[in-house]
Order: C-alpha cells, then sequence, then structure tokens
C-alpha cells in the first residue's frame, strides 16, 4: 500500500487544526475542528482557494440554522435530524458540492449537541473550531507543492496506452485468455477513468504568464487527444473481444489482413507517442509522413465484404470496421496536432 501527497497532508492539516483549537482552549470543539480540515483538503491549490469560501458560507449557514432551531425549539434528536435536512436544501439550492455541503452538517450537529456551558458560548466554540480546521488545511493545500501533473498525467496515458496496445496485439492473432482479458478490459477502463481524472486536475491549474498560457493551451488541446485516441484504441480492444470467435471464423487472408493493418495502426501510435517524448531523431523530412500507412479505409470495405448480402451475418463485423475507421481517424488528428505543436514549441 503507498500513501500518497493527500493522506500526508490530511494528517497534517488535522494535527494542526488540533493544537489549535486545544490553544485556545476549545476543548468542546476539538473533534470538530479535526473533522473539518479532514474534509477539507483538496489535491490542488486552485480546488482549495475554489472551495474556501464556499466552506465558510456553509459553515455560517449551518451554524446560524443550528442556532435558531436550538433557541426556538431545542435540540432533541429528531430537531437535529430535520436541521440537516434542511441545511442540505440551502446548500443545494446554492448548488454547493459535497465537500462543501459536509462542512454545514458537521456545523449543525456539532452546534446542536448537548453541553452544560452556556450555549452562545458552546456554539461560539463549535462555530470557530470548524473554522480553525478549515483554514488549518487551507493552509496546508498552500504549503504543500501539488503533484506535477503534467508528468504524472502523460506517463499515465503512455502505461495505459501501452497495455491496450500489447492486448490488442496478443487478441487479433486470438492467443488471449478471454477471462483474463474480461478482467484486464474492466481495470483498463478504471485506468482510462483516472486518467480522465488527473486531467481535469491539470486542467485546473492556473499560470500567470501569458506566454506559458498559450503553451499550456497547446498542451492541453493535446493532452485531450491523447486521450481520445486512447480510448478509442481501448473500443478497438473491447470490439475484438466480444467478436473474437466471429474473426477468427472468417476466412485466413481476411484474418491475416486485419493483422498487418491492425499492426500498422498500433505502430502508427505508437510512433506518435515516442515522437512527443522526443525519443525518434529528427530528419530533413517529416518523420509523421507516413503515418497513415496503415489503409484502414480499404480493411474496413474488405471487413463489410467478409459476408455475401444475402447473408444474415453480413453486419456481424460492422462494429469492428466502425471502431477501427474512428480509431484511424483520431489517429490522423492527433498526428496534426502532434506537428503543430512540435512547430510551435521549437519556434
Amino acid at each position: 500500500m503507498k500513501l500518497g501527497a493527500r493522506a500526508f497532508k490530511t494528517g497534517l492539516a488535522t494535527a494542526i487544526a488540533l493544537y489549535i483549537a486545544s490553544g485556545f482552549g476549545f476543548e468542546a470543539g476539538i473533534f470538530a475542528a479535526a473533522i473539518a480540515a479532514v474534509s477539507s483538503i483538496q489535491p490542488s491549490i486552485y480546488r482549495s482557494v475554489q472551495t474556501i469560501v464556499e466552506q465558510l458560507q456553509a459553515n455560517v449557514i449551518g451554524a446560524a440554522l443550528a442556532i435558531i432551531l436550538v433557541i426556538t425549539v431545542g435540540n432533541e434528536p429528531f430537531l437535529i435530524g430535520f436541521g440537516i435536512i434542511i441545511v442540505i436544501g440551502i446548500c443545494m439550492a446554492f448548488k454547493m458540492k459535497e465537500d462543501t455541503t459536509f462542512i454545514a452538517i458537521i456545523a449543525v450537529i456539532a452546534i446542536m449537541d448537548t453541553t452544560e456551558l452556556p450555549f452562545l458560548e458552546f456554539a461560539a466554540i463549535r462555530f470557530t473550531s470548524i473554522l480553525i480546521g478549515i483554514v488549518s488545511a487551507f493552509v496546508v493545500n498552500l504549503a504543500f507543492l501539488p503533484p506535477k501533473y503534467e508528468t504524472k498525467l502523460f506517463d499515465d496515458i503512455n502505461q495505459t496506452t501501452s497495455e491496450i496496445l500489447q492486448w490488442i496485439r496478443v487478441t487479433t492473432r486470438h492467443l488471449s485468455n478471454q477471462p483474463a482479458l474480461k478482467k484486464e478490459i474492466e481495470r483498463l477502463g478504471t485506468d482510462l477513468s483516472k486518467v480522465e481524472r488527473t486531467y481535469h486536475l491539470f486542467s485546473e491549474e492556473r499560470t500567470y504568464s501569458r506566454r506559458k498560457g498559450r503553451e499550456r493551451a497547446r498542451k492541453l488541446v493535446l493532452f485531450r487527444q491523447l486521450i481520445n485516441t486512447s480510448n478509442k484504441s481501448f473500443l478497438v480492444l473491447r470490439t475484438l473481444h466480444r467478436l473474437d470467435d466471429d474473426i477468427e471464423n472468417i476466412p485466413k487472408e481476411f484474418n491475416r489482413r486485419i493483422i498487418e493493418e491492425v499492426d500498422k495502426t498500433l505502430h502508427t501510435h505508437e510512433k506518435l507517442i515516442l515522437m512527443y517524448l522526443g525519443r525518434i531523431r529528427k530528419k530533413e523530412t517529416d518523420p509523421l509522413e507516413k503515418v497513415s500507412e496503415p489503409n484502414i479505409p480499404d480493411l474496413v470495405d474488405q471487413l463489410l465484404s467478409v459476408y455475401h448480402e444475402d447473408d444474415p451475418d453480413r453486419l456481424r463485423l460492422l462494429p469492428l470496421a466502425s471502431t477501427l475507421m474512428d480509431y484511424h481517424k483520431e489517429l490522423i488528428h492527433l498526428k496534426k496536432l502532434l506537428y503543430s505543436y512540435q512547430y510551435k514549441h521549437q519556434k
């Protein structure tokens, strides 16, 4: 098990909140401060800045509602439940996020709790304790540099894509273990979802110069296309897995043509990634000149002509033809973006 930076930040923010609350003598609000700190940790500085205002508002909303309920009707358990329902509705009306709404719920529970202290003093301690937890988490988020999402994003794309392409090569030759491949497809789908989340975190990062902003915008477009292309290759793998028996039973010449064209397509995909990494030396001629070597359109025509027109299974290979064509188009688009990006980057 590997602990990430967020786990470390959560523990540190909680410890800081506990120390500060204890230093002020807020024994009645120590755990409220800790819970608020835990729920306020964000994966990036931008998200931390974006949510702290909402969290402060949620704390005020929850505290105000709790004080009103206790003063007017009391703090019976069913009233606490009623207060939580009301505060959730208010937060939904303001379109607050789940973690922000959680801060408001903490405030309601903490303040409406039974106490022997004067109520207003108790409410002020709990409100301030939650505020301490929020600010502690915010300070920790600012103090620690966020992970380099650009590096992590490309590494994840490269790793996931490499595994997809390897499985496609094995599957086109009908060598894959079907149960094992099914599990791998599920895992790869999860990995692609993680790549999407990392992309969103990378897109939220901010730059403070126009030149870096333009460079980063080009990277965002290129990474988006890298992800789109990987998703299309994943769809090809799923389709090959689903149609494995049908493809194995078609004439050998068509089967061999599928292997040849798919291999050239995969080679093209790998070459484009190596181009981005700068591992292919530059030549006087465009190194991407032959990116369209795979003749996927012709292969698609052949796939659609495997069965006779009067054969009820004539459209059985249509899903494979469609996904291969989409994959081919995404690769061509990736080639154009990569060429443009490298030209601008050199310039």
